[in-house]
């Protein structure tokens, strides 16, 4: 994503500028090393306090690096580099084992993927940004801008960090990846007779739906549903439900002039406290604050 890659460039030459005026002696340089200058050598530095991952836009690199990219990440980690990613950029760091057992963060949207893949890297994806000391890693396409901040508030001072964003007319204060997820089902599991609940539960997600009834649609006895519902979808078939009906809730709050109260009994929930609890719980904000942050 070469916006990424030209726009934290810029973000950390406007840092030194903003350094510059307020007399603060740290300075940036930035490098953008490419496969080629791995593979033969020609860096321009040898040694290099920070290693940024940036997003990608398509294809699947990030799935399966070259083994010359993942000996250079670890040879520069070993000497003190700080390693970071942005979106995508976390399945390069679990590739090379040094994110086993570590705190990480990646795009909502490819979770599963990389649950499936490093089981032994515990993901959160509700956080945009994520910082473990040595490893930093960011959730989302645009992600790279709280990464690049939180670098300059680490690297100088968390002033010049928030006069830059100010600079740059960039909200500093902390987000969270969840205000924008939404529920992506997983429909590629194989088992037939969950689809075929799933299916129902995207149509049906307003009325009440027992765990005992989904069962016996499915003609499964009650365990062997659960177990594999979860297995399937990676959710409870009651968080499942309240997720349907959340991100239904976010659609409705955003292109209707509907009450709250309303809303949430069109979702399926009759008292309008639990709807609340339920939606800060998977949204991060009430909804309410969700309509001011995002229907203004």
């Amino acid at each position: 994503m070469r916006s990424a890659v030209l726009g934290l460039q810029e973000l950390f030459s406007l840092a030194n500028m903003v350094a510059e005026q307020e007399d603060i002696p740290q300075r940036f340089s930035v490098d953008i090393i490419s496969m080629d200058d791995i593979k033969q050598g020609t860096m321009a530095v040898d040694s290099l306090k920070v290693m940024i991952l940036p997003p990608s836009l398509g294809g699947g690199y990030y799935l399966e690096p070259e083994q010359e990219l993942l000996d250079w990440i670890l040879k520069h980690h070993a000497k003190g580099s700080t390693l970071c990613s942005a979106c995508a950029g976390a399945f390069i760091i679990a590739a090379s084992g040094l994110s086993e057992g570590r705190r990480c963060t990646t795009h909502w949207d490819l979770s599963h993927e990389f649950e499936e893949r490093y089981p032994n890297v515990p993901l959160d994806s509700n956080k945009i940004l994520i910082n473990d000391g040595d490893l930093i890693t960011a959730g989302g396409l645009m992600s790279w801008v709280d990464l690049g901040l939180e670098l300059v508030a680490q690297l100088t001072s968390p002033i010049l960090m928030r006069k830059l964003g100010k600079l740059m007319v960039v909200d500093t204060g902390p987000r969270e990846q969840r205000y924008y997820n939404s529920l992506s089902p997983r429909l590629d599991h194989g088992d037939e007779d969950i689809l075929k609940i799933q299916h129902y539960m995207q149509a049906n997600f307003h009325h009440a739906l027992t765990v005992k009834a989904l069962a016996e649609r499915a003609h499964l006895g009650e365990r062997t549903f659960l177990r594999r519902f979860l297995k399937a979808t990676g959710h409870r078939p009651s968080e499942y439900l309240q997720r349907l009906r959340i991100r239904k809730a976010c659609e409705l709050i955003e292109s209707t002039n509907t009450s709250i109260d309303n809303i949430a009994y069109q979702v399926g929930y009759e008292d309008s406290s639990a709807f609340r609890k339920t939606f800060i719980k998977i949204i991060g904000l009430t909804p309410r604050d969700f309509k001011k942050r995002f229907c203004a």
